[in-house]
């Protein structure tokens, strides 16, 4: 008997020691208190890019350089002076590299796969930058609104056609390449792998999406023609109202929230060539022209582009809208010219082949999910309709 009150003590016991602890949320979400505490425990010391030591902006001067550190780069990776693809890392045995921003993106809708995009307020104006995290949905954890910290020592800042992005270094060796394998060889930014990207990122607060900014751009302050500017050497050049956009500044416009008002879906769309052609009827699943967000592009993964233009405005005034063909949205047909309104989401430069000038879609914006679109034809609200394959 004795025997048996020892074995179900100890059953007891063990039985206890496996029951799950509650949630708390004081140990998910670090108060203001417990970041500068965080902070001040580094036993090396710390810098924190926070808007009083100028942000994004001033951390990609510090950390990134032009050319990168990696010398085998992809054979896409040089555009005249400047460089689309590069890896700089950032030192390991050091004082703490900390950055601050806010979420703006969400990967329910499946455009933000295993990406995340941070906003940063500097004296009034966006800073955004973009993670790299090998996180399948990560909004679960790292939901829309939500500040963070993230400690990037031993880490990469890179750039992915042009797009500045935290990562780490990745060498595609030509096997999973797909087409034009051989400009692909090289080093270029990989994902942060996912146990590490949760160690190294803080979460401050709960999630608040009203403190998210967005730009609104109108068209005709945003022209979508683009050249490469010889004279200067700089690279790609943007005419943005009156004024020069290099490829350098370029590279600060990518990331931020925008919004688009009064505007429409003409139906038309990017062929693989870049230039814009009216969108066919047919199936997404075999065509990639079909008039929906994102249909095929035979596995090789870009992300699809549908031309957007403002009422009353001149044919060359257009903009492009992006959606990947894994978004939840793909098959869903795009509205009809009557229905118009706004488009908002993440402003994209995408540039990733150096043999050709970019192009009028080297822009675009990138809805989050289908709540980003929003449209009417008088007082009727545009409702999405999907695609059905023919019974």
């Amino acid at each position: 008997m004795k025997k048996n009150l020892i074995i179900l003590s100890v059953a007891a016991l063990l039985f206890a020691a496996c029951q799950p602890k509650d949630v708390e949320p004081e140990k998910m979400f670090k108060t203001e208190d417990e970041i500068a505490q965080m902070l001040q425990a580094e036993p090396k010391g710390y810098v924190l890019y926070d808007e009083a030591k100028g942000g994004l902006n001033q951390f990609l001067k510090d950390f990134m350089t032009e050319e990168g550190v990696f010398e085998q780069v992809r054979e896409r990776s040089k555009a005249g002076s400047n460089y689309l693809f590069t890896i700089d890392t950032i030192p390991t045995d050091t004082i703490g590299i900390y950055i601050r921003g806010r979420i703006v993106t969400d990967d329910a809708g499946g455009n933000f796969y295993k990406a995340m995009v941070i906003q940063q307020i500097v004296d009034g104006k966006q800073q955004a930058l973009r993670l790299s995290v090998d996180l399948g949905n990560s909004s679960g954890m790292f939901a829309m609104g939500q500040e963070i910290i993230v400690r990037l020592n031993g880490l990469a800042i890179g750039r992915y056609a042009n797009q500045p992005q935290i990562c780490v270094p990745s060498f595609n060796n030509n096997l999973n390449a797909g087409s034009k394998y051989n400009e692909k060889v090289g080093w270029a930014p990989g994902r942060i792998p996912a146990a590490r990207a949760i160690a190294a990122i803080t979460r401050i607060g709960l999630p608040d999406i009203s403190k998210l900014q967005y730009d609104e751009i109108q068209l005709k302050d945003f022209v979508t023609y683009t050249t490469r500017n010889y004279s200067t050497g700089s690279g790609l050049t943007k005419v943005l109202g009156n004024s020069l956009i290099d490829v350098l500044e370029a590279r600060e416009l990518d990331g931020r929230l925008v919004r688009i008002n009064n505007i429409y879906f003409t139906s038309e769309c990017a062929n693989t060539q870049g230039y814009r052609i009216p969108c066919t009827i047919g199936d997404p699943e075999t065509d990639g022209n079909v008039n929906v967000f994102g249909p095929t592009t035979g596995n090789v993964g870009y992300p699809q582009s549908r031309v957007v233009a403002q009422v009353n405005g001149t044919d060359s005034l257009f903009f492009m809208v992006a959606t990947s063909e894994y978004a939840k949205y793909s098959h869903m047909y795009l509205p009809a010219a009557e229905y118009v309104g706004t488009v908002q989401g993440v402003l994209g430069y995408y540039w990733d082949n150096p043999t050709y000038d970019p192009t009028w879609k080297t822009w675009s914006v990138t809805p989050r999910d289908l709540t980003d679109i929003i449209l009417k034809k008088g007082d009727e609200a545009w409702k999405p309709v999907e695609w059905e394959p023919a019974k």
